[in-house]
């Protein structure tokens, strides 16, 4: 029987990267999306076309019942849940003392709270089966922190927090629990720098470029194979070296 994998935000960057890996890999692919619904629905066509197992969600994931539901509409359509991929989340520059309170839960809601209602839906099924794998995207601003971001590092880090206290309580389920930390990378949250911008950050990074939505996409299938079912509770930087 296929495995699934439920992808939050699979629609553009990392989460479409990650849900054309899993699918070249024979998975079952939930592709969630809420504002993107035209991505979501090409990206569905392409893989179908392809001849991949996929089918795509519309979900807000801050809000309780639309995380539930997205998690019932997996299961329902592909008879199984086996690894969830919490990449949704929202970004905004800027300075701490011009953050609203309305910025603050905005960031939180979709970064953190997302994140809590689409795992409590979605944990009764994979403890049951005493199986699972469930991979967080954070952020390396949420190691070290990032200058006019700082709800957003402050909401990555609490990600990480999550990371490491879930696989100590889930370990005895089976269930591992990971944390991907992307550095600079080439997606739509990096349309508002400039171009000197994007240089001065591709010259900081030891490896001298800019990382790929693939780059991430990769580690993620990693830690959701076989060959990783030792590794639980580990924050992994994929970040060409940027904060070594």
């Amino acid at each position: 029987m296929k495995k699934t994998v439920l992808i939050t935000g699979a629609s553009r960057g990392i989460g479409r990267a990650t849900a054309i890996q899993f699918a070249k890999r024979g998975y079952n692919v939930s592709i969630n999306y809420n504002n993107s619904h035209d991505e979501a629905q090409a990206l569905m066509k392409l893989m179908i076309k392809e001849g991949y197992s996929c089918a795509a969600f519309k979900a807000d994931i801050s809000q309780k019942e639309q995380a539930q539901n997205l998690v019932l509409q997996t299961i329902d359509h592909f008879g199984s849940l086996d690894i969830v991929i919490n990449n949704a989340g929202i970004a905004q520059s800027k300075l701490f003392m011009d953050i609203t309170e309305q910025d603050w839960d905005n960031m939180f809601d979709v970064n953190v709270k997302g994140i809590y209602f689409i795992l409590q839906s979605a944990l009764p099924y994979m403890v049951s089966n005493k199986s699972g794998k469930i991979i967080n995207v954070s952020s390396i601003w949420g190691i070290c922190g990032a200058s006019c971001e700082t709800h957003y590092s402050a909401s990555k880090s609490a990600v990480i927090g999550l990371t490491k206290a879930l696989a100590k309580e889930l370990g005895p389920s089976n269930i591992t629990v990971n944390c991907v930390c992307p550095g600079v990378i080439k997606t739509d949250m990096l349309n508002e720098y400039s171009h000197n911008d994007l240089k001065d950050l591709a010259d900081r990074t030891p490896l001298n470029r800019l990382g790929t939505p693939e780059d991430v996409a990769k580690v993620i299938n990693f830690l959701a194979s076989n060959d990783a079912d030792f590794i639980t509770g580990q924050v992994l930087n994929i970040d060409g070296g940027f904060i070594i």
